[in-house]
């Protein structure tokens, strides 16, 4: 059986503001949480205006706080530009008010260049990605006997429990880091639906060594998906989707994501709907029905654990229907 997950990006629907579009993801939560599905996690974005998620750690602990029993985590925290330090005390607080429910899923920087500068500016020396996911470890398992540059340093509050640590990737190197480290590996299928995503998958599960936090290979594989009664509905949705995935590799992106009427008015230039046809190879369209199928399919390529659906499509109610005819195709 497929254990399903949902990824949220808190889009801001035209006509809407960042405010409903936080408090719309607040009431996806508490629906995901009540129809079954097992983690839910926020995402980290810079300068992408169409979408509310800036700080994962602080829209967790409202989801958190706001739901009871789901996983809550990050996907995710763009590792390289804070200090694993303080990424530790903050994941440590939000598992010691919500054990046993918290996840930190990182990843590397992609933003603009700009973004990054401005996360930058003040620092020195850089330590590597992978020297960062072992201070995180450190920090969370409290170990003052491995030799480390701040070996006698204790990241607080100390909790009995600890966050589930994930990787989050799309190619080799980020599944190799993720083995070495005895973590768990979120691929985002969702970015690069290719063969060569099953193959740092399946190099994760071979070279996995395992960790404190960890004994065996754990696989998440993330994607696009777009849902409704019928394939038409879907196809609606989808075209809005594909508008905004273009508008976010524009110069000027408007600051919401656009409806269904938008797009119809709009249409696509010839070009365009190049860029169009390719993005679609990275998304699931259809009814309940096909779409399940479709991620069955792809969990069974991949051999995963875990499926997470990123529901990134116009309308809360959009939104939400989606993932309730998901879960009663899969009979949460």
């Amino acid at each position: 059986m497929v254990v399903l997950n949902i990824l949220d990006y808190s889009p801001i629907d035209e006509g809407g503001t960042a405010r409903e579009a936080l408090l719309q993801t607040t009431q996806l939560a508490q629906r995901a949480e009540a129809l079954g599905y097992h983690r839910f996690w926020v995402a980290e974005h810079h300068q992408v205006f169409s979408v509310a998620g800036s700080t994962p750690e602080m829209l967790m602990m409202h989801l958190a706080t706001s739901t009871k029993n789901i996983r809550i985590g990050s996907g995710g925290v763009m590792l390289p530009n804070y200090s694993p330090y303080k990424v530790a005390e903050n994941f440590r607080m939000l598992e010691a008010l919500h054990p046993n429910r918290i996840d930190l899923g990182i990843g590397r920087s992609r933003s603009f260049r700009i973004v990054n500068q401005a996360l930058n500016e003040s620092k020195g020396i850089k330590i590597s990605y992978e020297q960062q996911v072992q201070d995180l470890q450190k920090y969370f398992t409290d170990d003052k006997i491995t030799e480390h540059r701040f070996q006698e340093l204790i990241a607080t509050p100390i909790t009995e429990t600890a966050p589930e640590m994930w990787m989050l990737g799309t190619g080799g190197e980020s599944a190799e880091i993720a083995a070495a480290n005895g973590m768990a590996f979120a691929y985002a299928h969702f970015a690069k639906p290719s063969i060569a995503g099953v193959e740092a998958v399946d190099a994760y599960r071979k070279h996995f060594q395992p960790s404190k936090l960890l004994d065996e290979p754990k696989v998440m594989i993330a994607v696009f998906a777009i849902v409704a009664e019928t394939a038409e509905q879907a196809e609606d949705l989808a075209k809005a989707f594909d508008l905004w995935l273009l508008f976010v590799e524009s110069a000027t992106p408007p600051p919401y994501y656009p409806s269904i009427e938008t797009a119809k008015k709009r249409g696509f230039s010839a070009s365009e709907q190049e860029r169009v046809t390719r993005n679609r190879k990275r998304m699931i369209v259809g009814d309940a029905a096909y779409v399940k199928g479709e991620i069955e399919r792809i969990a069974a390529i991949y051999a995963a654990d875990e499926i997470t659906v990123i529901p990134s499509i116009a309308g809360a109610d959009s939104r939400m229907n989606e993932i309730e005819l998901l879960a009663q195709a899969f009979r949460l």
